[in-house]
């Protein structure tokens, strides 16, 4: 069974700093595309960012230059460090595999 787990988000002034996990189980992070999406309040989901199997990475154009996404194979977990975070980064960011989705991590930023 898939299973995905976010972790990391919180309170974070404008400017900050934070790091998001995605642990996975019930398949390999290391051959698979996965993504990371978010959702504002009272919006839509936003495709944030792709990682390939051949570690080709994407980012949606307003993350591009702040956002990095990558995976640790050993820990099975998918990572997204977030820097120079603004306040319409305010949203639950979720990790994607395929139709998969965890349950979110709630990111704030608010000074």
């Amino acid at each position: 069974e898939v299973q995905l787990m976010e972790s990391g988000g919180g309170l974070v002034q404008p400017g900050g700093s934070l790091r998001l996990s995605c642990a996975a189980s019930g398949f390999s992070v290391g051959p698979s595309a996965m993504d990371w999406f978010r959702q504002a309040p009272g919006k839509g989901l936003e495709w944030v960012s792709t990682i390939y199997a051949g570690g080709k990475r994407t980012y949606a154009a307003a993350m591009k230059g702040r956002f990095t996404i990558s995976r640790d194979n050993a820990k099975n977990t998918l990572y997204l460090q977030m820097n120079s975070l603004k306040s319409e980064d305010t949203a639950v960011y979720y990790c994607m595999y395929g139709e998969h989705r965890g349950q979110g991590t709630q990111v704030t930023v608010s000074s």
